[in-house]
């Protein structure tokens, strides 16, 4: 018999019906190696499947031909804001030309046209590298593909208007204007207007961008 009968009368009392074998311990078998290897193999499968889905996304795929007019520009100091790299690329800006941030060291330059932006690569720049867009960054890749509809072609600015344009002709000349005070007011309201149109456009581009409500 496998168990004391002294034993098994502290948790049992001892009974003719009751088969005293049944209740003997019987240790489990040691495992085999062959089962160990079995379960290393499958967690290396579930390791490998684990990093697979951990795996980075692919760069978006931007080919040359599309957002031409807009190039990488990168590896200028963290510090730099927009006004410096605005100085930089001064020579485009007559012809239309916008900075698009993507972090502290990489933007967008938006020209006017994929031969202005070809020509600025071309050229040898102080404080900073340029590259094709599709040379550039995940990051930069990423946004341009986002916010393509904010990255149209730059628009030549605006010369200046008719109502400053007449002024300065006036005050020039020392000609008297013929324009009554509510004309003139009038001409006022519409310039404020506009101007204060375009700067609420201005800011929901940048919020768009920015990813501002």
């Amino acid at each position: 018999m496998c168990c004391s009968q002294g034993v098994l009368s502290l948790v049992l009392p001892c009974s003719r019906d009751i088969n005293l074998s049944s209740w003997c311990y019987y240790p489990a078998p040691c495992s085999s190696p062959k089962l160990s290897g079995g379960e290393k193999h499958q967690e290396s499968q579930q390791s490998s499947r684990f990093n697979y889905y951990r795996a980075e996304p692919a760069a978006p795929d931007i080919s040359d031909d599309e957002l031409p007019h807009v190039i990488e520009i990168y590896d200028f100091p963290s510090d730099f804001r927009t006004e410096d790299l605005m100085r930089v690329f001064c020579s485009y800006q007559k012809k239309g030309f916008d900075i698009k941030w993507v972090d502290d060291t990489h933007a967008l330059g938006v020209f006017s046209s994929p031969i202005t932006a070809r020509d600025a690569l071309s050229t040898k720049h102080l404080m900073v590298k340029t590259r094709p867009l599709s040379q550039g960054t995940r990051a930069s890749k990423a946004k341009a593909r986002a916010y393509a509809e904010y990255l149209q072609p730059a628009k030549e600015r605006p010369e200046t208007s008719a109502v400053l344009a007449r002024r300065l002709v006036i005050g020039a000349l020392g000609v008297r204007s013929k324009q009554t005070p509510a004309q003139r007011d009038a001409e006022r309201r519409k310039l404020q207007e506009a101007q204060e149109r375009k700067r609420l456009e201005n800011k929901q581009r940048e919020d768009a961008w920015e990813g501002r409500d």
